[in-house]
């Protein structure tokens, strides 16, 4: 047997790493995750897959040392291991499926772009308005992942409440709305929804993830 050098032994175990992550699924469920603790269960329902299918998944992420668990009761919790390094992989993940695949821009342009063409608003810029006090945060993520951790001053209507809860939302200021992550359907779906309604609503140009990952203020549901 030929024995690797330390070049190609580094390469083998990024190759390695590489393979548990290239699933779809295995791609939503570490986004799920990065909002924060996830039981199987929750993961499941949210991905619309089996519960051991989901389980499956997730030992292959154990595996690469993506993920890591920890028994609570009757549940098995699961949580991003390094979750600034993973979510910037996801990011850097994202950057090179817009830049090299035609699909990718098409999806863009087709379904995204067609909902909100207006450029995002960027984290420094979200920084300097609510400095200001000149804009509503909204977050527009499911209660629970709200609870585990949010943009300080943030506003939760999750999108499926969006329309029934428009009169918590003040017509007089801006609102920029954000969500779990840069492809959250969910995002462009509650701003195509309230510049219907008309109001002024940008979003931000990342998720909540992305927020935390840069080292910024977050909040909690006990905080």
């Amino acid at each position: 047997m030929v024995q690797l050098g330390p070049g190609q032994a580094i390469y083998e175990n990024l190759a390695e790493i590489a393979q548990a992550i290239d699933h779809v699924h295995r791609i939503e469920l570490r986004e799920l995750l990065a909002q924060g603790e996830h039981s199987v269960e929750a993961l499941a329902e949210a991905c619309k897959l089996t519960f051991g299918n989901t389980s499956r998944h997730l030992q292959i992420l154990q595996w690469a040392q993506l993920v890591t668990a920890e028994r609570q009761g009757k549940h098995m919790l699961y949580s991003l291991a390094g979750p600034e390094v993973v979510v910037c992989l996801l990011k850097s993940l994202g950057c090179v499926g817009e830049r090299n695949r035609a699909e990718v821009r098409q999806i863009m342009s087709d379904y995204f772009s067609a909902r909100d063409a207006l450029a995002p608003v960027t984290r420094d810029e979200l920084v300097e308005r609510l400095r200001d006090g000149r804009v509503t945060l909204l977050d527009v993520r499911p209660e629970h992942e709200f609870s585990l951790g949010h943009q300080p001053g943030a506003l939760n209507i999750p999108l499926e409440e969006l329309e029934t809860r428009l009169a918590r939302l003040p017509k007089r200021w801006q609102i920029v709305a954000y969500c779990r992550g840069p492809y959250c359907v969910l995002l462009f779906e509650a701003v195509a929804l309230l510049r219907a309604k008309g109001y002024r609503v940008r979003r931000l140009e990342d998720g909540f993830p992305q927020w935390q990952a840069a080292g910024l203020e977050v909040e909690t549901a006990e905080a």
